[in-house]
């Protein structure tokens, strides 16, 4: 079943008032299940055309469909909304909040969408649990290591059940061991639970996993395995 589709994507920045043209008529579909790596080298477009897939960012041409719904004409309320519901996200940098400990970074999208206390605790606390880091749960970002922080953040992304996940090149700042482990992890979330998975890399590791490999060229897809 198609979930995503991304038809004649255009993504056109200026620098310094010169166009760059980062993504160039991209056409896409991703389906529910698919466990996908964009991979191509730095400036190809990948992050950019992750970017435009998970509503952070506006194509300049072209659209994207979710579940057939066009999502490129909504407001930037409706799309905050629409990302919560429907997304999550990894990023290179993990992007937890420095003040909250894992426990309470992992509960706040769930907060957000007004989840009672009890059972965001107690929903946090089990797929903790069940991913083997529990231990972290009153620790804040600064008294983890990348890989825990790591961690910390695909629960985030994974507990709201989202329809896709989307990962930022999420083993960069990871040693190798940490980030097998890592990956061994989203492999079990999108085989046991069904979650899609879209990456952008070019790490060795992500891209031999990967069920469908996009490359990257100058902002087009230029091969597909």
């Amino acid at each position: 079943m198609e979930i995503l589709r991304a038809e004649n994507l255009v993504k056109i920045y200026q620098d310094n008032g010169v166009p760059v043209h980062a993504v160039r008529g991209i056409n896409l579909s991703i389906k529910k299940g698919d466990y996908i790596v964009i991979a191509g080298p730095s400036g190809s477009g990948k992050t950019t055309l992750l970017n435009l897939l998970g509503a952070l960012d506006r194509p300049t041409n072209g659209k994207v469909y979710f579940q057939n719904e066009d999502i490129t004409t909504k407001s930037k309320s409706e799309l905050s909304k629409f990302r919560l519901n429907n997304l999550g996200f990894i990023f290179q940098a993990y992007n937890l909040i420095p003040v909250l400990t894992a426990l309470e970074n992992i509960e706040f999208s769930m907060m957000l969408k007004g989840i009672p206390e009890k059972e965001r605790e107690e929903k946090a606390l089990a797929l903790m649990e069940e991913l083997g880091i529990k231990e972290l749960a009153h620790k804040r970002p600064n008294e983890m290591s990348g890989g825990q922080q790591q961690r910390v953040a695909v629960v985030r992304a994974i507990v709201n059940n989202p329809a896709i996940v989307l990962a930022d090149e999420p083993t960069a700042n990871l040693d190798s061991k940490t980030a097998q482990h890592l990956l061994e992890l989203m492999q079990r979330m999108n085989k046991e639970k069904n979650i899609t998975f879209v990456f952008s890399s070019h790490d060795k590791q992500v891209i031999e996993q990967a069920e469908r490999l996009l490359i990257l060229k100058d902002g087009m897809i230029v091969n597909e395995e």
